[in-house]
């Protein structure tokens, strides 16, 4: 039984069929969003979703069987649990106020297919190592923000209490700037002066306005902050995301050798390849550090010589 099933479930034919029976629910669940469809086939949606929700468990339950008596290595994947907590809250026998847990279990059933695309784990992966690195890079942006917003009150509050009156109304439009939106009218406000602009641009606002055009500071602050906020921010976003990438790929890849070790005793032939290349690597990286050295030694020995 232990063999049968560790067969089946290592097959490709059964990552597709599972990968079609998500996309069936989550087709399904579409559907019974639509109250026409539910009022003349509701029946067969239920029967549907009643079936998809049997394939889970067999799934799940062939997983476990594949590790025998230690089937609770199938929990040592947190994919696994991730989709045994879906399958077992859509069991759950909740009704009256609690059927709205049912249907966000069942919504959540198109999270499989995360769990069911390995390319898709390890952008979720680098997405979770990248989290650290992305409240130091947030912190950054603040502090940007900040400083531009003050600045922008101090500068423009006077012309333009609309956009830069207070601190937060200076934050909001730092935020419009940020993602662009028309940044452009909050630009022309500061060179040209609020009482050269239609009064819908300036905005509405209790605090006296004293109308005064910046050409030079207006452009300035306005297409640096873009620049600052937009194009470098973005760049380390990036950046951040690759390096997770890199580190998700390399963790992953030492999962697997620690999977195939505990499962066969040895590891992978594409295992000892990737070593091998790894130590190939290594050892071409010396070979070059020598040779620049030999032919440092030589140039010194020739200079001394002559």
């Amino acid at each position: 039984m232990q063999d049968w099933c560790r067969k089946i479930v290592n097959t490709k034919w059964f990552d597709r069929f599972i990968l079609g029976v998500i996309l069936a629910a989550a087709a399904v669940v579409g559907l019974e969003t639509d109250r026409d469809i539910v009022a003349r086939h509701g029946d067969l949606l239920y029967a549907l979703d009643a079936m998809i929700l049997g394939i889970f468990v067999v799934e799940a339950l062939m997983k476990m069987a594949q590790h025998g008596r230690h089937f609770r290595r199938y929990f040592d994947d947190p994919w696994n649990i991730f989709d045994f907590t879906i399958v077992a809250v859509c069991l759950l026998p909740l009704g009256g106020p609690y059927v709205a847990v049912i249907r966000l279990a069942r919504v959540l059933r198109t999270l499989r297919l995360i769990s069911n695309i390995p390319r898709l784990q390890l952008l979720v992966s680098a997405l979770i190592h990248s989290l650290p690195s992305m409240v130091y890079v947030g912190m950054l942006l603040g502090i940007l923000f900040y400083v531009y917003a003050v600045l922008g009150v101090f500068l423009f509050g006077a012309n333009d209490p609309g956009h830069f009156g207070t601190l937060p109304r200076a934050m909001m439009t730092l935020i419009r700037i940020v993602t662009l939106e028309d940044w452009t009218d909050v630009m022309y406000i500061q060179v040209f002066s609020s009482e050269l602009i239609e009064p819908e641009l300036a905005g509405t606002t209790d605090l006296p306005v004293e109308p005064r055009g910046q050409p030079i500071l207006g452009a300035i602050y306005c297409i640096s902050f873009v620049l600052l906020g937009t194009m470098i921010m973005l760049n380390l976003f990036i950046g951040v995301i690759i390096n997770s990438m890199k580190e998700a790929q390399d963790e992953r890849a030492a999962m697997e050798r620690k999977r195939n070790e505990a499962a066969f005793g040895h590891i992978s032939i594409a295992d000892e390849l990737h070593l091998m290349e790894a130590q190939f690597l290594k050892l071409q990286e010396q070979l070059i550090r020598v040779r620049t050295m030999a032919r440092v030694e030589d140039k010194g020995k020739n200079s001394a010589g002559v």
